[in-house]
């Protein structure tokens, strides 16, 4: 697995086209963050590959970062790991506006098994391309 720091993340190329992102706890998620992030993806991968978001730590999105994360052409689907309900809860918000990106996004409890499940839908949904 190779490892790698953005100013605000940890990212980890879990496979070729698998990876894990985990941002650094109380951070406000800003669009110039979101910006970063993509510039690393799409200097990354010139492929379809799946995002893993493992929310293990608590932070939260500017408004413009919700609506524009996770807009690369390149990710094929992306599963969100979430440890509690209020993480839960704003997945389930960044869904609902988001919805008409038509976005390939699930989300799963850490607490039954989500790491695991996360990773077996997303290698499932990346055989589907």
């Amino acid at each position: 697995m190779n490892k790698y720091r953005l100013s605000f993340a940890r990212i980890n190329i879990i496979s070729g086209n698998l990876v894990e992102i985990i941002i650094d706890n109380e951070t406000l998620v800003s669009l110039e963050m979101v910006e970063e992030l993509d510039k690393f993806l799409d200097n990354s991968f010139n492929f379809s590959f799946g995002l893993l978001i493992n929310k293990v730590n608590g932070y939260a999105y500017s408004f413009e970062a919700m609506m524009t994360m996770a807009s690369l052409e390149n990710i094929q689907a992306i599963a969100v790991i979430n440890y509690t309900k209020h993480g839960e809860d704003v997945t389930d918000e960044i869904i609902k506006r988001r919805k008409i990106d038509q976005l390939n996004i699930k989300s799963f409890s850490a607490l039954e098994l989500g790491y695991q499940r996360a990773l077996t839908w997303l290698q499932n949904q990346l055989v589907c391309v």
